[in-house]
């Protein structure tokens, strides 16, 4: 009875901070305290998004960006997700790929441009890639972290009734690290967002990213704007199904806190 209105509460909380800063830009442009220039009011935004979608190509345009950081996340943590429950139960391999791993995410993804451009060339396996590279090696520590921290005497009383590494792997380990292991997910889908306009700013034709840093060039505040808050609220469209999947996957995980 009590997480009714908890959720409630919780809900009018969020819708009210969101009307505060909506509160906030529009007495700051409409107030005149801000140029244009610097920032659009939010009817010059909604028109900017009316008009794009009029011509079609702000779907277009979600749906590229939406795919492209879809596949590159996707094949992130479809590689992290083995190599750091290994970490996590392997000394010896620990030992050998964590240096590697942590070397390589204090890398500037944007210095990696030219290489990845060099090597795969400008079509969409260039954009996965570097989606890929900005999510996949924080990816590997977290899993190692959530991996790590299951408690041992699971893994002690499967073995004591006779299951062999496999089967401590599949029934014991990734069960209970799966709450867990979900919020990481969570999470990085969020940073593969934020590399969007990363991938997308070097020989793209199409793209949220692409006409964020298209408008740049025209000062075309309003276009940038109407770009941010697209990939904001597509954010937060994946941020909610992920969170509605873990409880659909994991109803026994409890989140704790308020």
């Amino acid at each position: 009875m009590k997480k009714k209105p908890q959720r409630l509460s919780y809900g009018c909380l969020s819708f009210l901070s969101f009307c505060v800063i909506i509160a906030a830009w529009c007495i700051a442009t409409y107030g005149g305290f801000v140029n244009e220039i610097f920032m659009p009011s939010p009817t010059d935004v909604w028109n900017s998004l009316t008009e794009m979608a009029r011509d079609g190509s702000l779907l277009e345009n979600c749906y590229i960006s939406t795919k492209r950081v879809m596949v590159g996340w996707f094949w992130s943590a479809i590689a992290a997700l083995p190599i750091g429950m290994l970490m996590a139960r392997s000394k010896k391999f620990s030992a050998i790929i964590q240096p590697i791993i942590e070397f390589a995410r204090y890398l500037p993804v944007v210095a990696l441009v030219p290489l990845t451009i060099l090597y795969l060339g400008i079509e969409e396996n260039q954009k996965y890639v570097i989606i890929f590279l900005g999510t996949f090696f924080q990816l590997v520590l977290m899993v190692c972290d959530t991996v790590s921290s299951i408690e041992k005497n699971m893994i002690n009383a499967a073995r004591t009734l006779g299951a062999n590494k496999l089967q401590i792997y599949t029934h014991v380990i990734f069960p209970a690290a799966l709450p867990g292991l979900m919020d990481d997910f969570r999470l990085t889908i969020g940073w593969a967002w934020t590399y969007l306009v990363v991938a997308e700013m070097v020989a793209a034709a199409a793209g949220l990213g692409y006409i964020i840093l298209k408008s740049q060039r025209f000062l075309a505040t309003d276009v940038i704007f109407a770009g941010l808050i697209m990939i904001g609220i597509i954010g937060l469209i994946t941020d909610f199904l992920l969170r509605i999947l873990t409880r659909l996957i994991v109803p026994w995980h409890e989140r704790l806190g308020d």
